[in-house]
């Protein structure tokens, strides 16, 4: 079934039974309904343009239907999306529902937990007869998982934020992680790299590493390290050791790229002058008051302590909510 769904057919949900649908898009249906403007509602998502429009098509493929007659201009519900609208929202909230009956029913609750790429060690002991921790398959960027414990669509996530990030978006961290950076150059020994010394890249994709490129930028405007902008994604990966060689100067390595083998052809060398930290923090929503999810805080955050991110010799940036 295509095209516009009839005035008089306004419940096609049912016949979606047999067609996955994911809760996200339909999520993403309700944010674009809301907005009227992909360009509103991506950066309401924290998601590129070009993604929430894909994701919207392959709804409405599932479907069957047209959700939206959009041109250069504007954006309009059309009769199917219109009908579709309210029943979406009544299935978000029957999955909310059924998550948490679901958790009453098996006697300890769910806590929906996102992360970038690291955890604390032995997460799942450290939460045995707390809570059971739902991991989301959803690797994303930090700025993302931030936006979806601040939307509900996660209960708590592992992300690096700023103290705009929590103000903007309602949120609390604690400090559960750190990672002292290193550079990765092309000289035959690993000596130590002043921080000035460096080469820091910043990628054009803001979508996809809006996080790291505003730490990059801090850090090359109070240590004079050279800022080189990449348009690849070679901030981590195959393509950074590229760049490295590339360049021929040692470069500074991302949090991505912390547990990733260094080729034999470069070395890793670590930053001093100032050692460069980037926080892991354990974010949830103020005002939060749900047992589980404050109890779960309270194991993964307990007794942490500074890390040793104010000694003397370390830098951070002045908007990360640990510096004080």
């Amino acid at each position: 079934m295509t095209g516009v769904l009839p005035a008089d057919r306004p419940n096609l949900l049912p016949q979606v039974a047999s067609t996955i649908v994911e809760l996200r898009q339909l999520g993403y249906f309700v944010a674009v309904a809301e907005e009227l403007h992909f360009g509103r509602a991506a950066r309401r998502l924290l998601i590129a343009g070009p993604s929430l429009s894909q994701q919207i098509k392959a709804l409405e493929r599932d479907l069957g239907v047209r959700l939206f007659v959009r041109d250069h201009r504007t954006v309009a519900l059309t009769a199917a999306g219109a009908a579709l609208l309210p029943q979406v929202r009544a299935v978000l909230d029957g999955a909310d529902a059924l998550r948490r009956r679901a958790e009453q029913l098996a006697g300890s609750a769910t806590v929906r937990l996102g992360y970038v790429n690291w955890l604390p060690a032995d997460l799942a002991a450290t939460l045995s007869g707390i809570a059971q921790p739902h991991m989301d398959p959803w690797v994303a960027p930090s700025h993302t998982q931030a936006a979806r414990v601040s939307d509900g669509s996660l209960d708590m996530a592992v992300c690096w934020v700023t103290t705009t990030d929590l103000d903007r978006l309602g949120l609390h961290a604690r400090l559960i992680g750190v990672d002292r950076l290193y550079a990765v150059s092309t000289a035959r020994e690993g000596s130590p790299i002043r921080a000035r010394d460096l080469v820091v890249l910043v990628d054009d994709d803001e979508t996809s590493w809006a996080s790291w490129n505003h730490f990059a930028r801090q850090l090359v405007y109070a240590t004079g390290a050279s800022l080189l902008r990449i348009r690849d994604g070679g901030i981590t990966g195959p393509a950074f050791f590229d760049h490295v060689r590339a360049i021929n100067r040692a470069v500074l390595n991302s949090p991505k790229g912390q547990g990733t083998p260094v080729p034999s052809d470069l070395v890793r060398c670590p930053v001093t002058a100032p050692e460069v930290v980037w926080t892991w923090s354990l974010v949830t929503r103020r005002g939060e008051d749900r047992p589980a999810v404050l109890a779960a805080v309270d194991a993964i955050a307990h007794q942490v302590g500074d890390l040793g991110i104010r000694a003397d010799g370390t830098w951070l940036p002045t908007d990360d909510p640990h510096v004080r």
